[in-house]
């Protein structure tokens, strides 16, 4: 069996995969450049690698009767399968010829047979769309497609949508974690590929009628559509207050975390906090921290993500030595454990007033929330609309105005036109994407001075918030 980590290096090696400023088609400049065209020039790595996709098709039983690699790149990786595993090829020019068939898909076929495409690296998947697309046209079947690489900006779940079952040899965050584990690129190169991954995603949401419908209704006007006492205090907080930034307070030290929300309280709607990190944790910290919420005005957010068996996350919730029910506004979970994991949280929190968000889509490198996955959490919300007010999200993913949208990963750091949006900035997230409400953690609370940084992204924030209502 080839060793894959063997042949990542020999990748780098070669320089198909590189770390620098590169230009890209769009015109922003990426950190990071894959060109699998130098590999024709390497036959032993080109075999090498044509035997790895084989073994994907191998390992998820794909049954193919033809394969099509998308011009030009992945055409020799094609060639090499075809050869090697007598499964006949064929060919999808760029443009018709003027002259003779005239055709577009060259190569001996019949109606009905099922096609495999191979392709070198999937950004948004478009190249394997047209592709699917002029196969389609001659009445060729398309279900799966292996790539070389798989970037991790949203290609995955675009070409589900179209029926196409995404397969991967190497997927770029696992090659990241490669190079930076044996010394080919240090971690500061791996927080800015991983930036720029996350912040360039290709937004299925985005594009469809969902998306379009802009959300035109003031804050205060969305609190008169919810029941839930806590989505109706965030939403009026915001509309009062002039904010709609939550601090993500990441502080393991219970003194600096009072220090920091006493000094920023004025200036936010939500604290976020993970209790189980604290090392001097005490009830007494917990008395300080709401006497500190309610002179501010804002509400605490304990970011626990809860994600187990209903049964176990009632104990989470209200007992053991944090009793999280007894003092935080608001919580989260994970739909991976289905509607179970709501009925537990929603029964412990009979009495009080409590609200909760579910994890639809993360911005953490590789995480498997792909669309099909927030769907069902969608879903999981509505059946307890109640309780869970809205959703961890990097765009608003349903019509209507009842739910809240709180987004991570925002960044204002300025870094010159040449950048263009490797940022999510508060005005993509608030403005273009429609959420509501920005995460910012570190970029403030490790600021010089985190005052005028928590300032500076709120004044960012809502700006973005009333240019939404203008739209």
């Amino acid at each position: 069996m080839i060793n894959h980590e063997s042949l990542i290096k020999q990748l780098f090696e070669i320089k198909a995969i590189r770390f620098g400023k590169f230009k890209l088609k769009s015109g922003i400049f990426s950190p990071i450049y894959i060109n699998f065209r130098v590999i024709i020039s390497y036959p032993k790595l080109l075999r090498d690698i044509s035997n790895l996709v084989w073994e994907v098709v191998v390992k998820n039983d794909i049954k193919t009767e033809l394969i099509c690699g998308v011009p030009y790149t992945a055409l020799p990786i094609a060639a090499c399968v075809s050869v090697d595993h007598n499964v006949p090829m064929l060919i999808r020019r760029r443009e018709a010829k003027d002259y003779g068939t005239k055709q577009i898909i060259e190569g001996e076929f019949k109606n009905g047979q099922n096609c495999l495409i191979v392709e070198d690296v999937v950004t948004t998947g478009g190249s394997i769309y047209e592709t699917y697309v002029e196969l389609k046209k001659v009445y060729i079947n398309v279900t799966d497609a292996v790539v070389l690489m798989d970037r991790g900006q949203g290609g995955r779940d675009r070409l589900l949508k179209d029926g196409i079952k995404l397969h991967s040899v190497f997927e770029l965050n696992n090659v990241l974690n490669y190079l930076t584990r044996e010394g080919l690129i240090d971690e500061t190169m791996f927080t800015e590929v991983s930036s720029f991954i996350l912040n360039n995603q290709y937004q299925v949401n985005l594009v469809n009628s969902v998306a379009q419908k802009k959300t035109k209704i003031s804050y205060k006007e969305r609190a008169k559509l919810v029941s839930n006492p806590v989505a109706k205090r965030i939403f009026n907080l915001m509309e009062d207050k002039k904010t709609n930034l939550a601090l993500s307070a990441d502080i393991t030290n219970c003194s600096e975390l009072l220090r920091i929300a006493d000094l920023l309280g004025p200036h936010i709607c939500i604290l976020k906090v993970h209790v189980d990190i604290m090392v001097d944790f005490s009830s007494q910290f917990i008395q300080l921290l709401q006497e500190l919420a309610k002179k501010h005005d804002f509400v605490i957010f304990e970011d626990r993500k809860f994600a187990d068996i209903g049964n176990t996350v009632k104990e989470q919730y209200s007992r053991g030595i944090y009793k999280i029910r007894d003092w935080a506004d608001l919580i989260n979970a994970h739909g991976v454990p289905g509607d179970g994991v709501l009925l537990g949280l929603k029964e412990e929190a009979l009495g009080y007033d409590r609200g909760c968000l579910l994890v639809a889509q993360m911005t953490s490198l590789g995480a498997l929330t792909n669309c099909g996955y927030s769907d069902a959490v969608v879903q999981m919300a509505e059946r307890s609309s109640e309780f869970v007010i809205g959703f961890i999200s990097t765009s608003k993913l349903i019509d209507g105005e009842n739910f809240l949208y709180m987004t991570p990963g925002v960044n204002m750091a300025v870094s010159g036109d040449e950048l263009g949006q490797q940022y999510l900035t508060p005005e993509i997230v608030v403005r273009d994407r429609q959420c509501d409400v920005i995460i910012v953690g570190r970029g403030i609370y490790n600021a010089l001075d985190p005052l005028s940084e928590a300032i500076r992204y709120k004044e960012a924030g809502f700006k973005a918030y009333l240019q939404r209502l203008e739209l």
